[in-house]
């Protein structure tokens, strides 16, 4: 069938309804034609009836219809282009095997007869078949339609008229400046000419901004009697979306600055998360019908419903180019001439993440534990639909924080955001986006990339600036019920991101905020007796950091005098199945930090940090000597330590706080704990003693006044002795009768 036959009937079926074999085969013709007519008028043609055709837009395809439109003229033109080089390549090989000119006779050479175009013989005239001329050079033949890129284009272009949207002008657009775009040319040395490149992005530019914002109908010249292009209905987002998501990365800088950026913020994030993209997240929603329960086991079985839904939703275009859309939201939003855009954009993405964690909430797969997935879910389950839950989960939660950090990074930049007024309200709005994702991001570390920690610490660091703010926040997010741990898994996943928060804000929040809205809730976590999960763990640290956070605050020393006691004994209940050897050392110091000088409590409340000083030695007599295990941080990193007991780290802790005492008090604390470290019986564990009380002396932990105390008790008052060889007179001590006389002649001079 010839090529025009071919043309009139794809014309011909384009004005009907087909079923979906007939068309497939009307977009590979339609492909077949824009690559091998040669007419450019056809190509116009053929594209404005392409882009007004029934079969195509009226069959209810929605953005499956617009992703082949581009896919149309992406082929197309990456076969002209492909066919464009391959004829230039003909003809240069043609140039360089063209055989070299002989010689002109002397008769005939110019420099003897004057230039070319005077009166005397020169040879044959130009265009004669001389013998001396060699033969012309051929001209490589084109295939396909014969036609240039840059001929091909403009014949596209063209069919783009006012018959159609300009949203529908946009993929097809696109997909030309995909298709003459090579990954391996990006300089696009080859295909279109510098200006007709030009001419595409300005025409991607144009439709993107009058798709969006449709202006008053303008008369179009050329005519007598001017015709008005009437005014088009807003353009559906998912469209726009898709097109800018293939064609931004390709534009020049200067056509993106020329992108009306405040219109694209809420088309790009409705494409994102709307209906053609993420669906609010209510594919969540069908997984529970697809569970079957057999005992404690849960199946999820591949060939679900849900799990197809699942499959085909990965496969969107939008949602599979999800990091691409986010650059496009990102870079309106960093662009955008109005601030309420960006703000009402924050508000879009925050109902969406509200809206994802509600529906994950409402899922029985919430209320199984990370530690007991395998318990409960069958090898089926895991190895199949779970992954593939995860991983799109995971897609969602870096694209939303993609966006985050920009809106963060415009909020440091635009006086209309960084204001007192408006601060706040944006940190405490991203705050709250996180801690919906935070079920997502606080797996397997996900959160471990730079985008989210800058979002993360940015958004902390402008809420506590403002007290009133950090205590709103903490009173929106805080725990049901304080001071008891929920049994639901989730609960306690928010709970964990509120303590990591909550340990950020005490500077700012009165005595009482502090104590309802960060002790109370911290309380649940460090009183637990049952075996520690590594969830549990983290909430336990969470929980611990919160406190000290709480006790560190000058201004809290009413709530430290009463909780220090309570905290102290918590540690020693924790230590040591709960709390690593460092963790316990750790928390310790800072507590005999917060009670010593020169904080106001350590006038008010002298005997405390003494008295907890007194509870670490009487716990070392009776501690246990065995070594401890190896914390998993230790055996993951492979890093050699010394073995500990629990003894040992009392020892060690007693030696920590040596630093902060009272003056009043240090030396006899000095002697008190050299003889703790003669306490150790492993020689190993008690020699690693010697060394860091050594090592508290000298390495300038103590400031000016202890450290003069510290060498005179070592040198003069019997320190050395003590801590090297137990005694306080520096000699083993060994029974003798009352009145005997001692031989003090190998008693140590310095």
């Amino acid at each position: 069938m010839s090529v025009e036959r071919l043309l009139t009937n794809v014309l011909r079926l384009y004005q009907d309804v087909h079923d979906d074999d007939r068309t497939e085969q009307l977009y590979s013709t339609t492909t077949t034609l824009l690559t091998h007519l040669s007419n450019p008028l056809n190509i116009t043609v053929l594209t404005s009836q392409l882009l007004n055709a029934p079969a195509i837009w009226e069959r209810g395809d929605g953005m499956r219809a617009c992703y082949r439109v581009i896919s149309i003229f992406n082929s197309a033109a990456s076969h002209v282009r492909k066919k464009d080089l391959e004829a230039a390549k003909l003809q240069e090989q043609a140039k360089q095997n063209k055989p070299p000119q002989p010689p002109l006779p002397l008769q005939t050479h110019p420099a003897l007869h004057g230039p070319p175009g005077s009166r005397g013989p020169q040879g044959p005239p130009p265009g004669s078949r001389g013998a001396q001329a060699g033969p012309p050079v051929p001209q490589a033949p084109r295939t396909g339609g014969g036609l240039s890129c840059d001929d091909w284009v403009s014949a596209v272009l063209k069919g783009a008229d006012d018959k159609s949207s300009r949203w529908q002008h946009l993929l097809v657009f696109c997909g030309i400046l995909l298709g003459m775009t090579s990954p391996k040319d990006p300089r696009n040395r080859h295909g279109l000419s510098y200006s007709m490149r030009n001419t595409v992005e300005q025409a991607i530019v144009t439709a993107v901004n009058l798709a969006l914002r449709p202006q008053e109908p303008q008369p179009q010249g050329g005519q007598q009697q001017q015709q008005h292009r009437e005014l088009e209905p807003p353009a559906p987002p998912g469209p726009v979306a898709l097109a800018l998501t293939y064609a931004f990365p390709l534009l020049s800088k200067a056509s993106r600055l020329a992108l009306d950026c405040d219109a694209i913020v809420p088309v790009a994030l409705n494409g994102m998360t709307g209906a053609d993209g993420l669906q609010d997240g209510l594919f969540l929603c069908t997984i529970d019908g697809d569970l079957k329960q057999s005992g404690n086991h849960f199946t999820w079985q591949d060939s679900s419903p849900s799990a197809l839904l699942l499959r085909q939703l990965e496969q969107k275009p939008l949602v599979n180019g999800l990091g691409p859309l986010s650059k496009v939201v990102g870079f309106a939003i960093e662009h955008a001439r109005d601030a309420n855009v960006v703000l009402q954009a924050q508000d879009s993405l925050l109902l969406f993440t509200q809206k994802l964690l509600h529906e994950w909430e409402a899922s029985k797969l919430s209320e199984i534990e990370i530690s007991e997935e395998e318990v409960y879910l069958t090898q089926e389950t895991l190895q199949g639909p779970w992954v593939a839950l995860w991983t799109l989960l995971r897609k969602v939660m870096y694209g939303s924080v993609a966006v985050l950090q920009t809106i963060v990074a415009r909020s440091l930049l635009d006086p209309r955001m960084r204001n007192d007024a408006m601060a706040p309200v944006v940190a405490s709005k991203t705050l709250k986006a996180l801690r919906y994702l935070y079920f997502i991001s606080s797996r397997n570390g996900s959160d471990a990339f730079q985008v989210y920690t800058f979002t993360y610490l940015t958004s902390v660091d402008n809420l506590a600036r403002y007290s009133d703010a950090c205590a709103a926040f903490l009173r929106d997010t805080k725990p049901l019920n304080p001071g008891t741990m929920p049994p639901h898994p989730l609960h306690r996943t928010l709970d964990l991101f509120y303590l990591n928060v909550a340990e950020h804000l005490p500077l700012k929040l009165t005595p009482e905020d502090c104590d309802s809205l960060i002790v109370q809730p911290a309380m649940a976590y460090l009183t637990h007796s049952t075996p520690l999960s590594p969830r549990m763990l983290e909430l336990f640290e969470a929980a611990h950091s919160a406190v000290l956070s709480v006790l560190s605050c000058p201004h809290n020393a009413p709530v430290t005098v009463k909780l220090a006691p309570f905290y102290a004994e918590a540690l020693f209940s924790a230590f040591p199945t709960h709390i690593s050897p460092r963790q316990f050392r750790l928390a310790f110091k800072t507590l005999m930090q917060i009670l010593s000088p020169p904080y106001p409590i350590s006038s008010t409340h002298p005997q405390l940090a003494e008295t907890l000083l007194e509870m670490v030695r009487f716990r070392i007599g009776v501690a246990s000597k065995v070594p401890l295990p190896p914390p998993e941080t230790q055996v993951q990193s492979g890093a050699p330590e010394l073995p500990v007991s629990e003894q040992s780290t009392l020892v060690m802790t007693l030696i920590d706080s040596l630093p902060f005492l009272h003056l009043r008090i240090f030396e006899d604390w000095l002697t008190l704990a050299a003889h703790a470290v003669n306490q150790i019986e492993d020689v190993a564990m008690r020699e690693a003693a010697k060394r860091r009380f050594w090592e508290i002396l000298v390495s300038g932990e103590m400031d000016v006044e202890r450290s003069a105390i510290g060498v005179a008790w070592w040198g003069t008052k019997g320190g050395r002795q003590a801590v090297l060889y137990g005694s306080e007179r520096g000699l083993p001590e060994v029974p003798m009768m009352s009145g005997a006389i001692q031989n003090n002649m190998d008693r140590a001079k310095l």
